[in-house]
């Protein structure tokens, strides 16, 4: 099960492995770094098409220690026809969640993607 152990402006620690660039973690504890995106600070379904294979519940989205990166307008209501709910928070937040909902009992399938810096 991979905790986020700590969190800085552009760093995460996930377990003991340090990653600096943007990344995604799947349902199954995969991490994929070097996420990147077609818009930049724009998340659009097409830049989550690994993770959507995995069919999650809940994707927790960290925008960012400002909260600068933004999901697309439809976004949400395109996940939600798929059925998978998609929380966006600061990634500090986001962390603090994503941490949280892990340790629950495994009542949904939980995958995120950070935005590291802005």
């Amino acid at each position: 099960m991979p905790i986020i152990t700590s969190y800085s402006f552009g760093k995460m620690k996930i377990g003991n492995t340090v990653f600096s660039s943007d990344l995604i973690i799947f349902p199954d504890h995969r991490v994929k770094d070097n996420w990147h995106r077609k818009s930049g600070h724009l998340v659009d379904i097409s830049d989550l098409e690994s993770l959507l294979l995995q069919r999650p519940d809940l994707i927790i989205a960290g925008t960012g220690a400002h909260g600068k990166m933004r999901l697309a307008p439809k976004l949400v209501f395109q996940l939600e026809r798929l059925g998978i709910t998609i929380k966006a928070l600061d990634t500090p937040r986001a962390v603090s969640l994503y941490n949280q909902m892990i340790k629950q009992p495994k009542a949904q399938e939980i995958s995120a993607c950070f935005h590291l810096t802005c």
